[in-house]
C-alpha cells in the first residue's frame, strides 16, 4: 500500500484530507507540525507528502527545502496547501521543491487528479531515466521543456524560475529523440545529449514549427551537429520566401557567423516536409497549419504511450475576428469561418495527453497585439477544455513577463478550469521541467487451479 504522510496543523482540516486518502487507499501518517512530519519522513520515505503552508516551528517552505536536501526521499512527490492565493507564493513553493501547490478551500476532485498524476501505480523514478538512445515502447514518453520563451531571450534575475531561453522540447518515445524547434534552448540540450552520450553516436530529428528567429537561433549552438558520428534529421515545411535550408543557411553565413551550415561536421539531413501526415520511426506525426504570420505549423506526436500536441505559436481565428481592430467587413461570415477554422484545431488537439500552447498574453495584454498572431491564456484553456485535453502547459512566455507574472497567469488558467468543471490540469512550461506521459502500470495476475479457462 502506497503511503501518504499529512502534514497539517488544524485538526479539522487534518482529518478531513485524512479520510479523504484513504478512501483513495493510502496508508496515511499524521504530523500536526513540520518538525515531526521530517522526522516521520525520515522513517517511513513516503511516496507522497501533503503539507500545509503556513505552519508554526518548521513552515512548508522549510519541509520542502529538508526533504530536497536528502537524497533517500528524492522519490517523494510533495504537494503544499495553502489558504493564500498568491503568485509568488506559488513560486516559492515550486522552487523549494514543491511538485504542486494548491489553494484552499481543497476541492475532492482537483487534488485526487493531481495525486493520481504525481504518484501513478509505477513510481516515475524507475522510468524516468533516459540512458540509451533505444528506449523500448515498454517505457514512458517523456518531455523535457529546454526552452519556453518567446520572441527573444530573456536572461535575468526576474526570469529565472520559469527560464529564458526560446522554444525548444525534447520528446523522448518509441526509441526516438524528437528535438521541437530550435531556439536557445537547443544549446543546453546539446550539451545534455553530448555529455549523455559520450563517445555513442545519436540519432534525433528536429522539427521546426516555422522559421521565425527565436525557433532557429539556437541551431548554430547545438554541439551534436559538430560530430561526424552523429545522425541528424531536420524537417519543416518551406517558408514564405525560401526553403528550409536555405534559412538555416542564410543566419550562418558570414557576416553573420563564422561556420556556415555546410561545415557542420554532423551527418545532416534537411526535409522539406509536403504532408501534413508522416511517421519518426514508429511515431505517427500530424501537423496542421495555425494562425500565425508566414508558413506555421503545429505538431501532434503519437506514440505508443501517449500524444503530445506542439502549438508553440497560435493566435485562436474566433478571437481575433471578433476583435474590433480585426476589420473584417462581412462579419457575420467573418466569424463562421473563424469559427470552422477553430473547431479544426479543437479536432486536432482532441483528447491529447500533452498539450503546449501559445499562451504569451493576458485578455488585457492581448487587446493591443491584435493581429501579432499570439494568443491568450484565456483560449489556451478554453481550446483545451473544448478538446478535452489532459495536461496544459502554458508556453512562448512574453519576453516582458517577469516570473511573477507568469504565476499569476498560470493561477489565472488552474481557476477557470475550476470554474469550468474540468479535470484539466494545468502548468506553465519552465525550463528543467519533465513530464511523462504513459507510466506502464502493474499487471494484476491472478492463479487459476489446473484446467481453468
Amino acid at each position: 500500500m502506497k503511503t501518504v504522510l499529512l502534514i497539517e496543523d488544524e485538526a479539522p482540516a487534518r482529518v478531513f484530507l485524512s479520510q479523504l486518502l484513504k478512501s483513495l487507499g493510502w496508508q496515511v501518517l499524521e504530523a500536526e507540525d513540520g518538525e515531526i512530519g521530517l522526522l516521520l519522513a525520515r522513517q517511513h520515505r513516503p511516496e507522497l507528502i501533503i503539507c500545509d503552508l503556513l505552519m508554526p516551528r518548521c513552515n512548508g517552505f522549510q519541509v520542502c527545502r529538508s526533504i530536497r536536501q536528502q537524497t533517500e526521499l528524492a522519490h517523494t512527490r510533495i504537494v503544499l496547501t495553502t489558504g493564500r492565493g498568491y503568485a509568488a507564493d506559488r513560486m516559492n513553493a515550486l522552487e523549494a521543491g514543491a511538485n504542486e501547490y494548491v489553494v484552499k478551500p481543497i476541492n475532492v476532485q482537483h487534488l485526487s487528479r493531481i495525486i493520481r498524476e504525481l504518484v501513478p501505480d509505477t513510481a516515475p523514478a524507475e522510468l524516468a531515466t533516459d540512458r540509451s538512445l533505444n528506449e523500448g515502447s515498454d517505457q514512458a514518453a517523456k518531455v523535457k521543456f529546454w526552452g519556453v520563451r518567446g520572441s527573444i531571450p530573456t536572461p535575468g534575475t526576474a526570469t529565472v524560475f520559469y527560464g529564458g531561453n526560446t522554444s525548444c522540447i525534447e520528446v523522448r518515445a518509441d526509441g526516438e529523440i524528437i528535438i521541437l524547434d530550435a531556439g536557445t534552448g537547443i544549446r543546453p540540450l546539446g550539451l545534455a545529449l553530448t555529455d549523455e552520450f559520450e563517445d555513442r553516436p545519436m540519432k534525433l530529428t528536429l522539427l521546426i514549427s516555422h522559421t521565425h528567429w527565436d525557433h532557429i537561433q539556437g541551431f548554430p549552438f547545438f554541439l551534436p551537429a559538430y560530430d561526424s558520428k552523429n545522425q541528424l534529421r531536420i524537417m519543416g515545411f518551406e517558408g514564405s520566401r525560401e526553403g528550409l535550408k536555405g534559412t538555416l543557411s542564410s543566419q550562418m553565413e558570414s557576416p553573420f557567423f563564422p561556420i556556415g551550415l555546410g561545415q557542420m561536421p554532423g551527418h545532416i539531413v534537411i526535409e522539406e516536409l509536403r504532408d501534413l501526415q508522416f511517421t519518426i520511426g514508429k511515431i505517427v506525426v500530424q501537423a496542421i497549419f495555425v494562425n500565425h504570420p508566414g508558413i506555421c505549423v503545429g505538431y501532434r506526436l503519437n506514440t505508443s504511450r501517449g500524444s503530445i500536441a506542439y502549438l508553440p505559436d497560435n493566435e485562436p481565428f474566433l478571437r481575433l475576428r471578433s476583435a474590433p481592430e480585426s476589420g473584417a467587413v462581412d462579419r457575420s461570415e467573418s466569424l463562421e469561418f473563424a469559427r470552422k477554422r477553430d473547431e479544426e484545431l479543437i479536432a486536432f488537439i482532441r483528447d491529447v495527453d500533452v498539450l503546449i500552447i501559445d499562451a504569451q498574453y493576458d485578455v488585457e495584454e492581448y487587446k493591443t497585439h491584435v493581429g501579432w498572431g499570439h494568443g491568450c491564456t484565456d483560449d489556451a484553456v478554453a481550446l483545451a477544455l473544448q478538446a478535452k485535453a489532459k495536461k496544459l502547459f502554458l508556453f512562448h512566455h512574453d519576453p516582458n513577463h517577469e516570473d511573477a507574472k507568469i504565476s499569476q497567469m498560470v493561477l489565472h488558467a488552474q481557476q477557470l478550469t475550476e470554474e469550468a468543471g474540468g479535470s484539466l490540469s494545468v502548468d506553465a512550461a519552465r525550463e528543467g521541467m519533465e513530464c511523462l506521459i504513459g507510466v506502464a502500470k502493474k499487471e494484476k495476475t491472478t492463479s487459476k487451479p489446473q484446467g481453468a479457462v
